[in-house]
């Protein structure tokens, strides 16, 4: 696992949800919308539980707030490398 969260991460960890996504696909559209790959709310905030237990450290309040890829990962990256 590397500092920084990646897209096949992110589908693996999607998958846990019950959401098979290609994250070669959702590389290609990053801004397109969670819910447009079926993942809610709730999946996203057990994405988040999840990646923080894997981490050892709570991720920004507002991440399970993200409307899409693009910007959870930005969001998550961002706070990784600052130590936020």
């Amino acid at each position: 696992m590397s500092d920084r969260l990646t897209m096949e991460e992110l589908a693996a960890l999607m998958k846990t949800a019950g959401i098979t996504v290609d994250p070669a696909e959702m590389a290609k559209r990053p801004d397109s919308k969670f819910d447009d790959y079926g993942l809610d709310s709730l999946g996203l905030l057990g994405i988040v539980g999840e990646l923080e237990n894997r981490r050892g450290r709570a991720l920004p309040t507002d991440a399970d707030r993200c409307k899409s890829p693009g910007e959870f990962l930005d969001l998550v990256n961002n706070s990784l490398m600052t130590g936020a």
